[in-house]
C-alpha cells in the first residue's frame, strides 16, 4: 500500500497544483475553471509531455470523476423533481429527446463520427453535460480522448450559452419563470443555468434551478440506456444480467443513493454545501488529468464537427424549448 501512494503522489500533487492554478485563473480572466483545468492539462502533455514519474497519479483522474458524480447526487431530491410539475415536466423531457435523437442522427449520418463519441456528446447535450459524458463513459467503454473532447465540447457551448442566454431573454423580454425553464431545460450544464438564472432574476434562479435538477436525475436512466444498448450490440442482441451488469457504471448507483438521502432530509443545506464544493474540486482534479489525455495530433484528426454537432442540437433543442414555455406558461 505504502508503494501505491507513494507512485501516485507527485501524479497526485500535480493534479492538485493544476486545480487550484485553474481556479484562480478563473476569477481572473473569467473563464470557466474546468475549461482551464483541461487546457492545463492539454498544455502540459503537448509541450513537455507528462514525465513517467507522474503518470500513475494522473491517471487517478477517472476515480476523482465518478467521485464527483456520486456526490452529484446530494444537490438532487426527488421533491425537486415533482414540484417543477407536470408541464415543466412534459417540456424537459421533450427537449432532452429531441437534443439527444438529434445529436445521434446528425453524428452518425452526417458528421461521421463513431457511435460510441456520437453518444457522449448526445448525453453531454441533452442531459447535463460534463457529469452525463463521464456517466455514460463509462457505462459504454468510451475511450478517455473521447470523453476529454466531448467534455471539452460541453464547456465550449457552456460559454456561449453564458454570454447567448441573457442577452435573448432581455431582448425578448422573457418573464422570470419562462426564461428560468428555457435555460433549465436547454442549457447544457447546472453552474451556467443557475447562474444565468439568477442574473435574469430571483424568480428565474429558483425555476432554473428546479428544473436543471429535476433534468439531471436523468442521468441514471440514460447511463443505464446507453451501456445496455452497447452491451446488446456487442452480444449480438441479446443481453445477460451479468453482461448488464460489467458494463454499468457503478458509481451511478452511488448517485441514485445518495439522491435517495436528500430527498428524506439526511443532509442539511450546510452539509449540501460542503458536498457541492467537493464536487467542484474533484471536477477540477478530474480534468486536469483528462487534460493530459489529449494530444493535439489527435484532436486535428477529429476536426471541429463534434463541437458543431452539438451546437446545432442545442440550438434545435433551444429554439423549440423556448417556443413551447413562451406559449404555456
Amino acid at each position: 500500500m505504502v508503494t501505491g501512494v507513494t507512485r501516485v503522489l507527485p501524479g497526485f500533487v500535480g493534479l492538485c497544483l493544476g486545480a487550484v492554478l485553474a481556479r484562480g485563473l478563473s476569477t481572473v480572466v473569467g473563464v470557466n475553471e474546468l475549461l482551464l483545468a483541461i487546457g492545463l492539462g492539454v498544455l502540459l502533455a503537448n509541450t513537455i509531455g507528462v514525465p513517467d514519474s507522474l503518470r500513475p497519479g494522473t491517471a487517478t483522474h477517472k476515480i476523482w470523476l465518478a467521485a464527483g458524480i456520486v456526490l452529484l447526487g446530494a444537490s438532487l431530491t426527488i421533491g425537486s423533481i415533482v414540484e417543477t410539475g407536470s408541464t415543466v415536466l412534459l417540456l424537459m423531457i421533450a427537449t432532452v429527446t429531441v437534443t439527444v435523437l438529434t445529436v445521434e442522427v446528425i453524428a452518425r449520418n452526417v458528421a461521421g463520427l463513431t457511435e460510441r463519441f456520437g453518444s457522449l456528446l448526445a448525453a453531454g447535450a441533452g442531459i447535463c453535460g460534463v457529469s452525463a459524458v463521464v456517466a455514460v463513459g463509462g457505462g459504454i467503454r468510451a475511450r478517455e480522448t473521447q470523453i476529454a473532447y466531448a467534455a471539452g465540447v460541453v464547456l465550449l457551448i457552456d460559454a456561449i450559452t453564458i454570454v447567448v442566454y441573457p442577452i435573448v431573454g432581455a431582448r425578448l423580454g422573457l418573464s422570470g419563470i419562462v426564461f428560468g425553464v428555457w435555460a433549465g431545460v436547454s442549457m447544457l450544464s447546472t453552474g451556467p443555468v443557475v447562474a444565468v438564472g439568477f442574473a435574469h432574476s430571483e424568480v428565474a434562479g429558483q425555476w432554473a434551478t428546479m428544473t436543471k435538477l429535476a433534468r439531471n436525475a436523468l442521468i441514471g436512466v440514460v447511463a443505464l440506456g446507453y451501456a445496455s444498448y452497447y452491451a446488446r450490440r456487442e452480444s449480438g442482441g441479446s443481453t445477460s444480467v451479468s453482461t448488464l451488469w460489467t458494463n454499468f457504471p457503478k458509481f451511478v448507483l452511488g448517485f441514485l443513493a445518495l439522491v435517495v438521502l436528500a430527498s428524506v432530509g439526511v443532509f442539511s443545506p450546510d452539509q449540501q454545501a460542503s458536498i457541492a464544493n467537493a464536487v467542484d474540486w474533484l471536477f477540477l482534479l478530474a480534468f486536469v488529468g483528462l487534460g493530459t489525455e489529449i494530444r493535439a495530433t489527435q484532436l486535428r484528426g477529429i476536426g471541429l464537427g463534434p463541437a458543431l454537432v452539438v451546437f446545432a442540437a442545442m440550438t434545435v433543442g433551444s429554439v423549440l424549448s423556448l417556443a413551447v414555455a413562451v406559449a404555456v406558461l
